[in-house]
């Protein structure tokens, strides 16, 4: 054990000597994490979807529904000529442009009772920002209803006169329906023509056409932990939980190839001479790449905690719990890496390769709740999508110490597999 301890002490004098190399360890996931958390939350207003919107129509209508969406908070309209609109979408200027087309005046109120066709709204999107279709498809589909059912109720609606027209004119309709619909005009006729002559018309229960039959009131967001008062978001929260998954298994990475260029200068060549085992040897360089992990670990969550807002509002006893844990798990991968690689250069190699994958299936740069349902499945056989979704339960999600048994155990499980395959493939001589 104390030779053991020795050679572990070793180690973190080693890493920790070299300053400028720690504090960049340190400094890098701290900016990254800092741009992410800030991208994706952070406090930041959203910025209204920029769209365009063409009028063939020049209805009253038509104007009227154009009115209302360069009025929308939630839309950036601009209205103009369909050619320079779709100049500005494949420019990546606009996402979405929409062409209300000739008639829709006409047409629209018809097709609302479902007695004529219904017009055609042409919308041509960025195939970039396809989510922002669906947006702006509601928004004009909320816009269009309660501009043409307004000019349908109105006084002197030409679509009632020309429904009732059609009633009128219909051979094959039976007397008593035909009897009961003029009955039905001729009574929204005279509560038009009373509304009208009143001089709050404006104030009728259609004057302002079909609205949304409900209306929404946001509240804070629900904490499942101790907390019992709500709390908003922090997106920094999970930024230095990915980030700080990112790097700090590059850093268990560093420390696998400084094994193997040890072995390349004849340094392990004399480790070997001394009375130490293999289990010695390679312990110590996991239990000191696992203190050297959670030593920074710790410093970015101080920094987060101090500078970004970040609170614990789960256990921080599973914080710990979990930080050990992925500790322990990034000192077995890199000596996995290291086995595996046999060489610095093709260490190298494999390691940004496995590492980058991890870190992106893991949800480590965006939330893993973004991916298709099937990824997110997939997701969960890589130990960095449990390190980092443990990481949000001790945090932001307010979870307890319950919810960091099983991703703790899990990771525990990989590291121990780590280890075992390392210390099997790891080639001994020179």
């Amino acid at each position: 054990m104390q030779a053991l301890l020795a050679l572990v002490r070793a180690e973190i004098k080693l890493h920790f000597s070299n300053r400028r190399a720690v504090l960049m360890s340190i400094v890098a996931p701290i900016l990254i994490a800092a741009f992410f958390g800030s991208l994706f939350g952070g406090g930041s207003k959203m910025a209204g979807i920029p769209v365009g919107v063409v009028d063939l129509d020049r209805s009253p209508l038509s104007q009227r529904v154009v009115a209302a969406l360069l009025a929308e908070p939630s839309l950036k309209a601009v209205a103009g000529e369909e050619a320079e609109l779709l100049g500005q979408v494949r420019a990546g200027k606009l996402r979405a442009v929409a062409v209300l087309p000739a008639g829709l005046g006409q047409q629209a109120g018809r097709a609302l009772f479902g007695a004529g066709a219904k017009p055609e709204i042409a919308l041509h999107y960025d195939p970039s920002q396809a989510s922002a279709l669906a947006v702006v498809r509601g928004l004009l589909a909320q816009t269009l209803m309660q501009e043409v059912s307004r000019a349908s109720f109105s006084g002197g609606s030409p679509v009632l006169a020309g429904l009732r027209q059609d009633v009128e004119q219909a051979r094959d309709l039976d007397p008593e329906r035909r009897a009961e619909l003029m009955r039905l005009f001729d009574s929204v006729g005279a509560v038009q023509k009373r509304e009208a002559a009143q001089a709050g018309a404006a104030s009728a229960p259609l004057a302002g056409g079909l609205s949304m039959p409900y209306s929404t009131r946001e509240i804070e967001a629900v904490q499942s932990g101790a907390n019992a008062a709500p709390v908003a978001y922090n997106s920094y929260a999970h930024s230095f939980a990915g980030m700080g998954v990112q790097f700090i298994l590059m850093a268990g990475v560093d420390m696998a190839l400084g094994l193997l260029l040890m072995r390349r200068l004849g340094l392990w060549k004399r480790l070997r001479a001394a009375p130490l085992s293999r289990a010695q040897l390679l312990g110590s360089r996991i239990l000191a790449s696992a203190l050297i992990s959670m030593i920074v670990f710790a410093v970015l969550y101080a920094v987060a905690i101090g500078g970004f807002g970040v609170r614990v509002l789960g256990s921080p006893a599973g914080l710990v719990l979990v930080l050990v844990c992925f500790s322990l798990l990034t000192a077995s991968f890199g000596l996995l890496v290291a086995a595996l690689g046999r060489t610095p250069e093709a260490t190298r190699g494999l390691a940004i390769l496995a590492t980058l994958l991890m870190v992106m299936l893991g949800g480590a740069w965006v939330p893993a709740f973004i991916f298709p349902e099937w990824l997110q499945t997939a997701s969960l056989a890589v130990p960095t999508r449990w390190a980092v979704d443990a990481l949000d339960a001790m945090t932001w999600r307010g979870q307890p110490f319950s919810a960091a048994l099983l991703p703790s155990a899990v990771m525990l499980g990989f590291s121990a597999v780590f280890a075992a395959v390392a210390i099997w493939r790891f080639r001994w001589e020179e």
